[in-house]
């Protein structure tokens, strides 16, 4: 092999270890929200159980009032009922006793359902609450294991750009080092690939002529894929 596509060749493995770190850095905080918001969904789910059970509470609360008015107005309507002297007046007041009471029946079955409501809504809250302290414990140690993720990747980022900055002075050709650059961005990182001995890409898979073949084995000069233009090895 060449020197100089051996030199760029070390090159490309480390211009290839930066990228890889780069997008892990990328994909650090986001895979840090996607954390938080499985965090925000049992949040949300134990608020929501909250404010179920608190609307119960308050719908009970009113059923107690009007049992409360209605029995009271039951109390007035039979002292009423005792002072009067006209029987139509009697008869009317106890209807009206009669119909309050039915009033307060339908209110106390009311009650309670809202109570045994209350109760799954308690065991509901419980569930939310033992959920959320699970997922809250996931989620602070994969949060803590991402961060010292990024902390390590940006340390080894560092240290494979300064090794990078090293090789790209061991090489002297500017053309090369030109042509190199413009293939590792067009091939998606595969500028210098190996030729198989069957002729074969390895970049695009597409054989290679075998004159081709014979520079690349040769090395003579730089050999480039008839393809895709890779730099090839032997």
């Amino acid at each position: 092999m060449r020197e100089d596509v051996k030199q760029l060749l070390g090159l490309q493995e480390t211009d290839q270890k930066i990228e890889a770190l780069e997008a892990d850095l990328v994909r650090i905080p986001k895979l840090q929200e996607a954390a938080k918001e499985r965090l925000a969904n049992d949040t949300q789910a134990l608020a929501t159980a909250k404010s179920n059970y608190q609307s119960n509470e308050i719908e009970i609360k009113n059923v107690e009032l009007d049992i409360g008015t209605r029995r009271n107005s039951i109390d007035r309507l039979k002292v009423q009922q005792f002072e009067t002297k006209k029987n139509e007046e009697y008869t009317k007041l106890g209807s009206e006793v009669i119909r309050y009471e039915g009033q307060v029946d339908e209110l106390e079955t009311r009650e309670l359902e809202l109570m045994e409501i209350a109760d799954n809504l308690r065991t509901k809250i419980a569930e939310a609450d033992t959920a959320l302290a699970k997922t809250q414990g996931f989620v602070d140690e994969e949060i803590a294991e991402l961060e010292a993720r990024a902390t390590e990747r940006k340390a080894e980022l560092a240290e494979a750009k300064a090794t990078r900055e090293t090789k790209v002075a061991e090489i002297n050709d500017e053309d090369l080092m030109d042509t190199y650059a413009r293939l590792f961005n067009k091939r998606e990182g595969q500028a210098i690939v190996h030729v198989t001995n069957a002729r074969s890409c390895t970049s695009c898979h597409v054989q290679v002529t075998p004159a081709t073949y014979a520079l690349a084995q040769s090395g003579s000069a730089i050999s480039h894929c008839d393809n895709c233009g890779a730099i090839l090895f032997p």
